[in-house]
C-alpha cells in the first residue's frame, strides 16, 4: 500500500517493515522537521473545518501518529518556539512573552537547541524558513541556512479578497504572481534541494512554513477551490458572560470587531483556509521529495505547528489566550521503520514541549538535564499508554490553562479561574469551575499548576506581548 502526496497530482511513500526507533548511532535515522507557524486545527485530519483542503497532511497523518488532542507550550511564535527549541517550559525558563533577536546569544550560552543537539552529535544540519522566531544561520546549530531569498514582487488584482484599510498585514487576498516568487515555495524547495543530495551522515532537516501567518496571501487557485462563502466556526452569543475579567483583556478583539463592521468575515477565512492549502502544497512537495530519495526508509518527519488561532470565536482574532482554539495545534509523528503505527491516532492531551526528548530518544542522544517534558516513544510504540501529567500552557507569568484528555482548568495571576468539560462543551461555551460537581477535578488540575515560577526575562523583551503579572509594569492601565 502506498500513501499518496498530492502536487496536486499523486505521488507515492513507501513503507518498510524495520524497527520503530533503534538506540544504535550507525542506525540513527534522518529526521525531517516541519514546523507551520499559525495553524489551528482547521486541517481535514483534524477536523476542525468541513472546507478544509490539506491532502498531504491528511495522508501523512494516515501513515503516522496523529496527535489528535496536542497543544502549545504558549500561544505565541516567540515562546512557543523558545520552549520546543530550547526544551524548557516559559514557566522554567522565563520567556514568557516575544523577545528580540538578541535574546539567541544569551539562550545559546544557556541552553543548548535542537538542532544544536543533533549538529553535536554527528549530524549534518539544515534549516530554512521560520525555525526561531529570530535566529536562523548561526553555526553553532546549522551546517547551511538558506540565506533569505527575496519574494517577487506580489501581484493582485483590484476587487479580489478583503484588505483592512492599507495594511499589507491585514491581507486577505488571492496572489497572481508565480509560485516561485512566494516564500514558502522557496523554503520548499530548499528542503526538496537537500532531500536530491547524496549526505554521508544523518541529517536533520527543519523546513519552516510561514503560512497561515498573516498576511492570508496565497496563490489564487487555492482560493477558487473554496466555496465563495465559508462556513463559519461554530460561535454562541454572550460566550464572554462567564468569562473572568482577565480572561477578557488578554484576547485580541480589536480586528474582530472590524471584520465584522465590515463584513468581512467570510473573506479573512476564506483567505485562511487558501493559506492553509498552500501550506500544505508545499509540504507536498517536501514529502515526495523524500519519498522519491534514498532516505524515505529511514527518515523520521515530525510536523507540529506553533500554535493555534482564533477565527471569531469569542470574538477573537489571532491567538494570544489559553482557550482551546489558541492552543491546539496540529502534530504528526510518521516512522517509516514502524507499519504498525500505520493510521493511529492518540487523543490524551500531549504537549510539544515532549518533541525534544522524543528526538532524542529516537536517534539515542543524551539530552541536558535540565529538558522538560517525556518523550513520546512509549506512545509510537504503544498508543494505549497513557501520559503521566497534562499539558500546561503559559501566556505571561502567572496565567496557565492545564489541559487534560477531557478538561481545560485554566488560572489567571489574579487568581480567578475557568474549567471546560470538553466531553460536552467542545467549544469551550459554558465555565463550570464554580459547578459543585466539578470541584474535584478542578482541584486534581490545580495541583499541576507550575510550584516555582522563574521571574519573567526582561532582556531584549517585547512590551507588547507582556501579559500575567508583569503587564502593568510595561502597560500601565491609563487613569481616566
Amino acid at each position: 500500500m502506498k500513501l499518496k502526496y498530492i502536487l496536486p497530482l499523486c505521488i507515492a511513500l513507501q513503507l518498510c517493515t524495520s524497527k520503530l526507533w533503534s538506540q544504535n548511532k550507525s542506525d540513527q535515522p534522518n529526521i525531517l522537521f516541519i514546523a507551520i507557524d499559525d495553524m489551528n486545527d482547521w486541517t481535514g485530519f483534524l477536523g476542525g473545518h468541513p472546507e478544509s483542503i490539506t491532502p498531504n497532511l491528511d495522508k501523512l497523518a494516515e501513515e503516522g501518529i496523529n496527535f489528535t488532542n496536542a497543544h502549545c507550550s504558549a500561544p505565541g511564535c516567540s515562546p512557543s518556539r523558545n520552549a520546543l527549541l530550547y526544551g524548557v517550559e516559559p514557566y522554567n525558563s522565563g520567556l514568557y512573552p516575544f523577545y528580540d533577536e538578541g535574546i539567541h546569544q544569551s539562550l545559546m550560552k544557556k541552553y543548548t537547541s535542537l538542532p544544536r543537539l543533533f549538529k553535536e552529535n554527528g549530524y549534518e544540519t539544515y534549516g530554512a524558513g521560520k525555525i526561531h522566531h529570530g535566529s536562523k544561520n548561526d553555526p553553532r546549530e546549522w551546517t547551511e541556512y538558506e540565506n533569505d531569498k527575496p519574494e517577487g514582487k506580489k501581484k493582485f488584482k483590484e476587487g479580489e479578497g478583503y484588505r483592512l484599510g492599507k495594511s499589507n498585514k491585514m491581507s486577505f487576498r488571492p496572489t497572481h504572481h508565480p509560485d516561485k516568487d512566494h516564500k514558502d515555495y522557496i523554503v520548499a524547495s530548499y528542503g526538496v534541494d537537500v532531500l536530491n543530495r547524496q549526505h554521508d551522515k544523518p541529517f536533520f532537516l527543519a523546513v519552516g512554513i510561514v503560512k497561515p501567518h498573516l498576511p492570508f496571501d496565497a496563490p489564487k487557485r487555492f482560493f477558487d477551490a473554496l466555496p465563495d462563502s465559508i462556513l463559519p466556526p461554530a460561535i454562541k452569543a454572550n460566550d464572554l458572560k462567564d468569562i473572568p475579567m482577565e480572561g477578557k483583556k488578554i484576547r485580541k478583539a480589536g480586528e474582530a470587531n472590524k471584520f465584522h463592521r465590515d463584513q468581512a468575515w467570510s473573506d479573512v477565512r476564506k483567505a485562511y483556509l487558501a493559506c492553509i492549502s498552500w501550506a500544505d502544497f508545499n509540504i507536498g512537495r517536501v514529502l515526495s521529495a523524500l519519498e522519491n530519495s534514498e532516505y524515505a526508509d529511514n527518515t523520521v518527519v515530525v510536523v507540529w505547528s506553533d500554535h493555534g488561532f482564533h477565527l471569531g470565536e469569542k470574538g477573537a482574532f489571532k491567538k494570544f489566550t489559553l482557550w482551546e482554539r489558541a492552543t491546539r495545534v496540529p502534530f504528526i509523528i510518521y516512522d517509516p521503520r514502524s507499519p504498525q503505527q500505520k493510521g493511529r491516532t492518540y487523543d490524551e492531551s500531549v504537549s510539544l514541549i515532549n518533541i525534544y526528548k522524543t528526538l532524542a530518544d529516537m536517534t539515542g542522544i543524551e539530552v541536558p538535564d535540565y529538558v522538560d517534558g517525556q518523550s513520546l516513544v512509549p506512545v509510537l510504540n504503544n498508543q494505549t499508554t497513557q501520559m503521566t501529567y497534562p499539558t500546561i500552557i503559559s501566556w505571561g507569568k502567572g496565567n496557565y490553562a492545564v489541559r487534560s484528555k477531557d478538561y481545560r482548568y485554566i488560572h489567571y495571576f489574579d487568581g480567578s479561574e475557568e474549567l471546560y468539560n470538553h466531553l460536552n462543551d467542545k467549544n469551550e461555551w459554558h465555565n463550570v469551575v464554580d459547578k459543585s460537581q466539578y470541584q474535584e477535578i478542578k482541584n486534581e488540575l490545580k495541583t499541576y499548576l507550575p510550584k516555582d515560577e522563574a521571574p519573567m526575562i526582561k532582556e531584549y523583551v517585547n512590551p507588547w506581548s507582556v501579559e500575567g503579572e508583569n503587564r502593568e509594569e510595561y502597560r500601565p492601565v491609563k487613569q481616566k
